[in-house]
């Protein structure tokens, strides 16, 4: 569907006004209307003159919302936001300013809630399950060893 750059602006400022959105996704949206690559920068950079878009803000709300919804891990949240094309350095310091007992509380929870519902023929099993599904949420395997020793009870290095 072709749009006007003013038609555009006004569209693409509602979207961004709704909820905290990243270049990435403006530009995905913004393709979608057949618009030049000269009148898509400009509507970038008036989005961003007038605070619509803000990738570090993006970053902080993305980052909030997963770990505290999604109950994701860094590395997770950092992949995913490497895939929307965030610098580097943003996603670093907004992963930086993180609260670990935050981090490990989510953890905590979700192995809990995991460990009822596992089947498993005997510990190890059950704990190689737990393993997996942490590390597959994105978090590290030394986070998620220090958790499950708090929940299960001693988690030998012998059964990795």
């Amino acid at each position: 569907m072709k749009l006007t750059e003013s038609n555009a602006l006004a569209r693409v400022a509602a979207y961004c006004s709704k909820a905290e959105r990243c270049e990435y996704d403006v530009r995905k949206k913004l393709l979608g209307w057949e618009l030049t690559e000269e009148e898509q920068q400009r509507i970038i950079e008036r989005l961003r003159k007038e605070k619509f878009l803000d990738e570090r803000r993006f970053v902080q709300s993305f980052v909030k919302d997963k770990i505290r919804f999604n109950k994701w891990g860094k590395a997770k949240i950092s992949f995913e936001l490497r895939k929307k094309k965030i610098p580097a350095d943003i996603i670093n310091e907004c992963l930086g300013e993180l609260d670990e007992s935050e981090l490990d509380e989510s953890l905590r929870k979700i192995l809990e809630t995991k460990n009822k519902s596992i089947k498993a023929q005997n510990d190890y099993e059950r704990k190689t399950k737990l393993i997996r599904f942490a590390l597959s949420r994105g978090f590290s395997m030394d986070q998620v060893l220090k958790t499950l020793t708090g929940i299960i009870g001693n988690t030998d290095e012998e059964y990795f």
